[in-house]
């Protein structure tokens, strides 16, 4: 009995021996599930953080490199209105109505000859004071001394510098803020148009030039007070001559200065074609020659501020190898082109 006894117990014994290996094999097992998933649970969050910068960089990167693109890109002027008034309607405009703008002063940029005597034969009468320039450039050189123009007239294509070109120039100095640029050209297509007009241009005349198209503009861009307000006397850098001085020089004789003047468009109004070729040939001497004549001229008729550029020029031809006869001679082409204008004016009037 003694011995069944004994054998139960150890079986017992046994199995409960097998019950607690077990059981701890399962705590062991589930303490480590649990170990694992709180390590995950810890690890997941930084995963995530990563793996958001990494596409965040990625987005940045293409939007970055477009930004980059875009600000390559030419940007259009922003466009303002420097209209004065609203246009009225009107019959059919001729000639003499241009007289509405007496004491207007315009800069028109074209290089060909032919247009610049049509715009200039259609304004002969009205009291407008027209300075013209061959190319975008000169246009420029005119504005640095002078920005006293109510209009510019703007050819879209020229040599040197076109239209285009001077006009980014012109409206990226606030100083020409207040003269509107106007397109002349004979393209008519909408991307033409609007190319002028992203550049700064205001507006775009066909040519040829019709004077009710003319007429509109200078309506629409100046105020109506030009004349009322009396017209601006050129300042001495413009280039005009002084009249009352000339005369007193003349003794008081007025035939007598109007013969002089005319001698002097006569003989000198090409002269500055006639310097250039002679620098180029290297005969500085028959240059000077020429000078010295224009110089003693301009002064007797009241033109100082060509005698003064005349001198000037004389001077610099002296040394041609520094090229600064080179802007002295397009200063006194173009107070020559000036004075010789007035000249005629003044002539044909007297």
């Amino acid at each position: 009995m003694q011995t069944i006894i004994n054998e139960n117990l150890i079986e017992i014994i046994g199995f409960i021996v097998i019950l607690t290996i077990v059981a701890m094999f399962i705590i062991i097992k589930i303490s480590k599930k649990k170990e694992g998933d709180k390590h995950a649970a810890e690890q997941k969050p930084a995963d995530i953080k990563t793996e958001i910068k990494y596409v965040e960089e990625k987005v940045k990167e293409p939007r970055a490199q477009e930004a980059a693109r875009d600000a390559e890109k030419p940007q259009a002027v922003v466009q303002t209105s420097r209209k004065k008034r609203e246009l009225v309607p009107h019959d059919k405009i001729v000639k003499d109505d241009f007289a509405t703008f007496k004491g207007t002063r315009i800069l028109i940029a074209e290089d060909n000859i032919i247009n610049q005597k049509v715009i200039a034969g259609l304004l002969s009468t009205s009291g407008i004071y027209i300075t013209i320039a061959n190319n975008g450039l000169e246009a420029l050189n005119i504005l640095e001394n002078d920005t006293d123009f109510s209009v510019i007239f703007m050819d879209a294509h020229m040599p040197v510098m076109d239209g285009f070109q001077a006009t980014r120039h012109i409206r990226k100095n606030p100083k020409y803020n207040h003269i509107p640029i106007v397109a002349l050209s004979g393209e008519t297509a909408s991307d033409d148009i609007r190319n002028m007009l992203n550049v700064g241009m205001e507006a775009h005349v066909e040519k040829p030039l019709k004077m009710d198209a003319l007429y509109d503009i200078l309506y629409v861009y100046t105020n109506g007070n030009e004349s009322q307000n009396g017209t601006k006397e050129p300042e001495s850098g413009s280039c005009e001559f002084d009249t009352d001085k000339g005369l007193e020089i003349c003794g008081g004789d007025k035939d007598f200065y109007l013969e002089i003047l005319s001698d002097f468009t006569s003989k000198y109004c090409d002269s500055a074609e006639t310097i250039k070729k002679l620098i180029n040939e290297s005969d500085s001497a028959s240059a000077n020659m020429i000078l010295l004549d224009v110089s003693g001229v301009a002064a007797n008729i009241g033109a100082d501020n060509l005698c003064s550029i005349a001198l000037s020029l004389k001077n610099n031809i002296s040394n041609p190898t520094d090229l600064e006869y080179i802007t002295t001679l397009k200063n006194y082409k173009r107070a020559l082109h000036t004075v010789c204008e007035a000249v005629k004016e003044y002539v044909r009037t007297k």
